[in-house]
Order: C-alpha cells, then sequence, then structure tokens
C-alpha cells in the first residue's frame, strides 16, 4: 500500500500540465490587454516583477510600491488594495473588485476583453 501512493504522486499529469499552461497563457493575454487599455507597453506582462511595477503604476501612480509585496502580512492588504484601485481604475463597481481578489483570472479576462476604459489612477480606495 506504501508503495501505490508513491508510484500514483510519481506519474505525469499530462492533463493537468496543459490545463496549467493555457490558465497561464490565458493570464498573459488578459494582462497583456489590460497593460494596452492603460496606455502601457502589453508585452510588460510578460516580464517576470515589471509587470508587478507596470501593474502598481496603473494602480498606484507609482510602480516602485509593488515592493511592499516584500512585506510579510501586509503583502496581502496591499494586493487586495491594488484589486479594489485596478477595479476603479476602470470604472467598476466594489463588487468586480471582489471578483478580481478571488477569481483572478476569469475577472482579469473581463476587464481586458470589455468595453470598460482606463480612467486613471483612482484617488481614494
Amino acid at each position: 500500500m506504501e508503495n501505490f501512493y508513491a508510484d500514483y504522486y510519481a506519474q505525469p499529469r499530462p492533463g493537468m500540465t496543459i490545463l496549467s499552461l493555457a490558465l497561464a497563457v490565458l493570464g498573459i493575454v488578459a494582462m497583456w490587454k489590460i497593460f494596452e487599455k492603460a496606455g502601457e507597453p502589453g508585452w510588460a506582462a510578460i516580464i517576470p516583477f515589471y509587470n508587478l511595477y507596470v501593474l502598481f503604476k496603473i494602480t498606484w501612480g507609482n510602480g516602485w510600491k509593488f515592493l511592499f509585496l516584500l512585506i510579510p502580512i501586509a503583502n496581502i492588504v496591499f494586493a487586495i488594495i491594488t484589486m479594489v484601485k485596478l477595479a476603479k481604475a476602470f470604472g467598476k463597481s466594489g463588487g468586480f473588485a471582489v471578483g478580481l481578489i478571488f477569481l483572478s483570472i476569469i475577472f482579469y479576462c473581463i476587464l481586458a476583453f470589455d468595453q470598460s476604459q482606463y480612467l486613471g489612477v483612482p484617488e481614494k480606495t
């Protein structure tokens, strides 16, 4: 019985790999479109850390604030506030912000492919 679990988890799962890659590509495409809507270069979505810089520039007005994500516990708060600010930057409601927090990939796609316009950096959260 002990070897059953070792063998089961050691086997490759091509279905999960394909699903993971598809979600990653979908997330990159959605972020690319969001960046272009906000007047930023779309290719920034594929560069690690720089994509966070651009996202924080769109939402906070200062891209360097993404460094707050390195602070334990505070990073959760900053990530949530950033999603709220992202929703407001495109004229969306608080309910949409909740969707961005809990179902990011789906709501990134909605934000990327709907008719919303970038309104600028929100003044208040």
